[in-house]
């Protein structure tokens, strides 16, 4: 998978360890912002949301995710990319295409898909002792 800050070179991105931070760039970048409601039960969903992790850490752009799901209310998922064309070729993956139309059949009450261009970030990571401003 190409990175933007390897100018392009083929390789895997960082991973996010779960309830991590992503570790991104120096902006420019892209982040899609997915805000869901679930419906009851699970139907297959958690499998298929840890096949399109898997997935899209395979893509080439893809920079880094983070999500969220407060129990059966709101869940919210940033993923980052280096580009619009990234962002979009994911979106039409096969795969990626499927989960989709399973969502709207069977696993979402509602969702709204957000799209950013990053222009400034900052932040502090106690345990490295370091602050990106």
């Amino acid at each position: 998978m190409s990175c933007l800050v390897c100018s392009g070179v083929l390789h895997t991105p960082p991973v996010t360890p779960p309830n991590m931070i992503a570790s991104t760039p120096k902006p420019p970048y892209f982040a899609v912002i997915f805000t869901s409601a679930r419906t009851e039960g699970d139907n297959g969903y958690g499998v298929m949301a840890d096949e399109m992790v898997s997935l899209a850490k395979i893509q080439p752009g893809f920079l880094g995710i983070e999500s969220a799901r407060e129990g059966a209310e709101i869940g919210i998922t940033v993923s980052y990319w280096e580009s619009e064309t990234a962002i979009r070729n994911w979106k039409q993956q096969a795969r990626h295409l499927a989960a989709q139309r399973k969502g709207r059949a069977d696993w979402y009450e509602s969702y709204f898909t957000r799209v950013c261009k990053v222009e400034r970030d900052y932040g502090f990571n106690r345990s490295r002792g370091e602050e990106k401003a």
